[in-house]
C-alpha cells in the first residue's frame, strides 16, 4: 500500500509580475521550443541516472515500510542541478550547449516520476517476487494452494513485456480523460499545476539561487545519512539481535512485540516527507495493533487457531493480521472511490451546464 504526500490547490500565478515581465516592463513572451528539442540526450542520460537512484529508494521502502511519498519536487530539483552542472562545465571548457528550458526540466521530471512509479506499481515489491520458485519453496509444498502449476519465474524480457503492456493500458486511459477533464472542462490539476510553478521558479534568477540552496542542503544531509549508515553496519546485530538496527529503546518486552528503533535515515526522511495525518494514522495503526491486538489474540492460540502453526501461517495469527488489516484498507479506499466520483461528477455537471448556459439579452436595455 503506497501513500504519496500530494500538494494542495494552487490558486496563485505560475509566475509573479516580476517574473514575468522584462527589465524593460515589456512582458517576456518565450516561444516554446518544438518538441524534438525538448528531448535531449543529456535529458535523458539524467533522468536514467536519476531513475536509477529513484527506483532504489522506492524498492528499498515498498519492501520496508510500504508508504512511497511523493518524490516529484525532487526529481524537478535534481534534474535542475545536474543540467545546470553540466551547461556550467560545458562553458567554462569553451564548448557551446543549447539553453536548458523548462520544456526539457519537465520532460526530465517526467521521466524520472514514471521510473519510480513503475517500480512501485508493477509489483516488484509485491507480486511479481510471490510467484517464483523461491517463494514456493518458503511457503511450502505441502501448504494449501501452493501449486506447481503456478509457479513463475519472471526473466528480464517478461518483465518489460509486463511492465510495458502495463505502462501502454495507462497511458490509453490518461489521453482522453485528460481531454475530457483538463482541455475541455478545465478542473483543477493540483499536483500538475504545482510541479510547473515550481519548474517555471527554478528557470528565474531568484529561483535558480534558491534551486542551489536546496542542492546544497540536500548535498549536507544526503553525506550524514551515508556517514551513519556506514557507521551503522559495523555495530548491527546479525539477524534479530540487538544492534542498531533492533535497538530495544522501550525496554525488552516491547521489543519482544517489535516495537523498537532501528535508527534508520530512509525511515525518518519519509515521515519528513509524508504529511503528519499519514504519520499519525501509522503510528496509531502500529500502537492498536502490534501493541493491543495481536497480543491479545495470540493469547488465544489453541482456542481461535491452531498454536503449531508457524508465524507466517494464514490459518493462524498471520491471517488475522493480514485480513484485518486489507478490510480496513478496502473500507477505506472504497470510501474515498464513491467520494472522488461524486466530487468529479458534480465539477463535470457544473462545468457542462456553464458552457450550455445562453445569456438572454434585454432588447429595451441594451444588457445581456
Amino acid at each position: 500500500m503506497g501513500k504519496e504526500a500530494t500538494g494542495s490547490e494552487v490558486c496563485m500565478p505560475l509566475l509573479d509580475d516580476a517574473d514575468k515581465h522584462g527589465s524593460g516592463g515589456e512582458k517576456d513572451l518565450e516561444v516554446p521550443p518544438p518538441w524534438k528539442e525538448q528531448i535531449t540526450v543529456r535529458g535523458i542520460v539524467v533522468s536514467v541516472v536519476l531513475g536509477g537512484l529513484f527506483c532504489i529508494i522506492t524498492h528499498k521502502l515498498n519492501l520496508t515500510v510500504g508508504v512511497i511519498p511523493s518524490l516529484n519536487v525532487a526529481a524537478g530539483l535534481l534534474g535542475f542541478f545536474l543540467v545546470k552542472t553540466w551547461t556550467g562545465i560545458m562553458s567554462k571548457l569553451g564548448i557551446w550547449t543549447t539553453p536548458f528550458t523548462r520544456q526539457e526540466n519537465t520532460v526530465i521530471q517526467t521521466c524520472v516520476v514514471a521510473c519510480y512509479g513503475i517500480a512501485f506499481s508493477g509489483g516488484f515489491g509485491t507480486y511479481m517476487i510471490a510467484m517464483d520458485q523461491t517463494t514456493y519453496n518458503l511457503i511450502g509444498a505441502d501448504y494449501p494452494g501452493n501449486r506447481v502449476e503456478d509457479i513463475k519465474n519472471p526473466s528480464l524480457g517478461w518483465m518489460i513485456a509486463y511492465i510495458f503492456t502495463v505502462s501502454f493500458l495507462g497511458l490509453f486511459c490518461l489521453v482522453p480523460l485528460r481531454k475530457v477533464m483538463v482541455v475541455d472542462y478545465k478542473l483543477t490539476y493540483p499536483s500538475g499545476t504545482a510541479t510547473a510553478f515550481l519548474i517555471n521558479s527554478f528557470h528565474t534568477p531568484k529561483g535558480a539561487e534558491t534551486a542551489r540552496k536546496q542542492v546544497r542542503c540536500l548535498g549536507k544531509y544526503l553525506s550524514i545519512s551515508f556517514v551513519w549508515s556506514f557507521f551503522k553496519w559495523f555495530f548491527s546485530g546479525i539477524g534479530d539481535s540487538c544492534g542498531f538496527d533492533n535497538f530495544p529503546t522501550l525496554g525488552l518486552e516491547a521489543y519482544k512485540n517489535t516495537f523498537y528503533f532501528d535508527f534508520s535515515p530512509t525511515y525518518i526522511g519519509c515521515g519528513l516527507i509524508c504529511p503528519h495525518i499519514v504519520n499519525c494514522s501509522v503510528l496509531l495503526g502500529a500502537i492498536i495493533s502490534w501493541g493491543c491486538l495481536w497480543p491479545l489474540i495470540s493469547k488465544r492460540a489453541g482456542d481461535w487457531y491452531p498454536a503449531d502453526l508457524g508465524s507466517n501461517d494464514f490459518k493462524g495469527l498471520y491471517g488475522y493480521k493480514v485480513f484485518v488489516a486489507i478490510s480496513l484498507i478496502l473500507g477505506d479506499g472504497l470510501y474515498n472511490l464513491v467520494k472522488i466520483i461524486s466530487i468529479t461528477s458534480k465539477e463535470v455537471y457544473s462545468q457542462y451546464a456553464k458552457r450550455n448556459a445562453i445569456p438572454l439579452i434585454n432588447n429595451s436595455h441594451g444588457n445581456i
